[in-house]
């Protein structure tokens, strides 16, 4: 497995379009501390930015040699608001972007099961062009379940539409997100996404499930098994032969800093995702 830290780490609290800290000096922090990848949000670059930035942020990852493990094109997608479905109807220019900063996977959003055939024919031109669309597990979308993961991926039909395990946004679903959960989804995985939660009715963290409505969560130490505990799931990883990407997705809560979150991290992973078995 490769360790991959999500820029939105450095994102401020409930922005999406910006970071608290130069690119430039995250993905410099980012690699001193083990991580092989950078999964890229529209906080740094995006389908609208213009080619120069592009280049600019392909030329500070090439001079780390940092990978781009997935990226997110737009606001809408990290957002996913009402508009996070038109990346598939228009899938070129987050094609184009994504070869343009060095990457492979490409992340998408599905609402609704009016979205399979655009799904379909996006996954098409990706796959022209030697890229895969992820959809990761994630509230208010056709991937809530380990169930509807697997109805909706057949539905598509496309082996370079594939998924993202990301057990987090099942506990706010209500779903199931355990070892045998994640061994079911293993055949289709692109990447792995972990931000530890626990259910809380007292946060205003608010995830709108389709199925459930509204759930309150709390955000942890990426450590802390009284959230999810991610290691009988590197356990699982492993025993599936998994070698893609492991994705840090957590935003930090109050009263964490950037550097001693992204060590925290690092340090907690790498020595488990690199063994067979828990240290």
């Amino acid at each position: 497995m490769k360790l991959s830290l999500s820029v939105r780490v450095a994102e401020p609290p409930k922005q999406k379009d910006i970071l608290a800290v130069p690119f430039e000096t995250l993905a410099a922090k980012a690699r001193a501390l083990g991580y092989a990848g950078v999964s890229m949000r529209a906080s740094v670059v995006s389908v609208d930015s213009p080619p120069r930035q592009v280049r600019e942020v392909r030329t500070v990852l090439d001079d780390l040699g940092l990978a781009v493990s997935m990226v997110c094109g737009d606001i809408p997608l990290a957002a996913n608001n009402a508009a996070a479905t038109q990346a598939i109807r228009n899938i070129t220019p987050y094609l184009d972007l994504t070869e343009a900063l060095g990457g492979r996977l490409v992340r998408v959003m599905m609402h609704t099961e009016e979205d399979i055939p655009h799904a379909r024919r996006a996954a098409d031109e990706a796959a022209e062009r030697g890229l895969s669309l992820v959809h990761i597990n994630h509230w208010g979308t056709l991937f809530e379940t380990i169930d509807d993961s697997l109805a909706t991926l057949k539905a598509v039909g496309r082996t370079n539409f594939r998924v993202g395990f990301e057990p987090g946004n099942l506990l706010g679903c209500h779903a199931a997100h355990g070892p045998d959960d994640l061994d079911r989804l293993a055949p289709h995985l692109a990447n792995v996404l972990f931000q530890n939660l626990r259910l809380d009715p007292a946060s205003p963290i608010v995830f709108t499930s389709r199925r459930h409505g509204p759930v309150h969560l709390s955000y942890v130490p990426i450590d802390d098994p009284a959230g999810i505990d991610i290691r009988p799931l590197i356990e699982t990883l492993h025993k599936v032969g998994y070698e893609g990407w492991f994705t840090v997705h957590q935003p930090l809560f109050e009263g964490q800093k950037l550097d001693a979150a992204m060590r925290l991290a690092a340090d907690f992973l790498l020595p488990r995702m690199s063994a067979g078995k828990m240290p």
